[in-house]
């Protein structure tokens, strides 16, 4: 009995896990396809340092499968999708700025925005997402669900697992040393050095190209 529920929760971890990773990928060619045709230019934009990821997209899609899998009709996913987006991209603004000194997006100039975090349009966009989210995504989740409990698909999940918390962490060290080089904080310990050497302003600024330092 309680090897069976150890078993549950730990199937629960990989479903929870590849949903933030197909939610972060589709982040990543949301926001690519959205700033190519924006700028008419190819634009390619990360929410990490390694790989196709732009992690609130990938919480968002937890959030979703959390929230908007209990709605049967579109209208109820689509005003709850909108709130829980416009929620879920606020804090992210503000533990951003906070964080690291800097921002990913300012919605300033647009029309029903709440200090540049959010804004109408784009809690619009998250409610169509979740629209899309109920009526297409979550059903496909539920049919190829039993592949990822394949023993070869968790062996890719533990090692997937494992470089995600090095990317995220290494991701967040990098930020972090790129805002204390912006004070002319000398590097502390071994660790400032390396991210100096091969996490230079140049590296994060190509990467993250859509960041705004906040003064």
């Amino acid at each position: 009995m309680k090897e069976n529920k150890i078993a549950k929760i730990i199937n629960f971890i990989i479903k929870i896990f590849w949903i933030f990773i197909i939610g972060s990928v589709f982040g990543f060619v949301a926001e690519m396809l959205y700033a190519t045709v924006y700028t008419r230019t190819l634009v390619i934009r990360q929410g990490l340092i390694y790989g196709p990821f732009v992690q609130v997209y990938g919480m968002g899609a937890v959030a979703y499968y959390f929230l908007i899998r209990k709605f049967k009709e579109p209208k109820d996913a689509f005003f709850a999708g909108s709130i829980m987006g416009g929620i879920l991209e606020y804090l992210c603004s503000f533990f951003q700025e906070i964080l690291f000194g800097t921002i990913s997006w300012d919605y300033s100039k647009f029309f029903f925005n709440l200090n540049g975090r959010i804004c109408l349009l784009y809690c619009i966009y998250w409610g169509i997402i979740a629209v899309a989210f109920l009526k297409i995504v979550y059903p496909w989740l539920e049919k190829i669900e039993p592949l990822i409990y394949k023993k070869s698909i968790r062996i890719l999940t533990v090692f997937l697992m494992i470089f995600m918390i090095f990317d995220i962490t290494i991701s967040a060290l990098a930020a972090n040393r790129q805002q204390e080089r912006r004070k002319n904080i000398e590097p502390k310990n071994e660790l400032d050095v390396f991210l100096d050497k091969n996490y230079p302003d140049e590296l994060l600024d190509r990467i993250y190209n859509n960041k705004r330092n906040i003064e």
